[in-house]
């Protein structure tokens, strides 16, 4: 990375998500929810597509981000999973560190680019990504 990109922020490019792709129907599935999501939000999408549902990082990850989780038809913030589940500022940021070194864990997973609501995104459809997200929502939402 050059010292430009360290200021300014590199632009990756990623192939595009291939038509047909098991990641492309989960999406669809999911595609209401996700253009709304990418019309509300002005930062960098990165979308986890899972069945029935998907994990979307919001920001840079894994140093500075949030998360989204569409599931049931709508979008659930990291603020409205914390009110539900009553979770602590301490359980908020746990959450945060074990969802940013699942992200990392990812980091070698094929990404590719995608557009839903006219913005651009980053695709992960790794399975392994997929399920340890859902491991930490599941042990800390329930």
């Amino acid at each position: 990375m050059g010292l430009l990109d360290k200021f300014f922020g590199s632009k990756v490019m990623y192939p595009p998500l291939p038509p047909g792709s098991e990641a492309i129907g989960k999406l669809d599935e999911i595609k209401t929810p996700l253009e709304e999501l990418a019309h509300k939000v002005s930062d960098h999408l990165q979308v986890v597509p899972a069945e029935h549902e998907a994990f979307v990082f919001l920001g840079k990850p894994p140093e500075s981000f949030g998360i989204a989780w569409i599931h049931d038809g709508k979008v659930s913030s990291l603020n409205d999973m914390a009110k539900e589940h009553h979770l602590s500022q301490v359980e908020v940021g746990e959450l945060i560190f074990r969802l940013g070194e699942a992200y990392q864990h990812a980091s070698e997973s094929p990404r590719y680019s995608a557009e839903f609501g006219g913005k651009q995104m980053v695709v992960i459809p790794s399975q392994g990504l997929e399920q340890e997200v859902h491991q930490i929502m599941a042990n800390t939402l329930h």
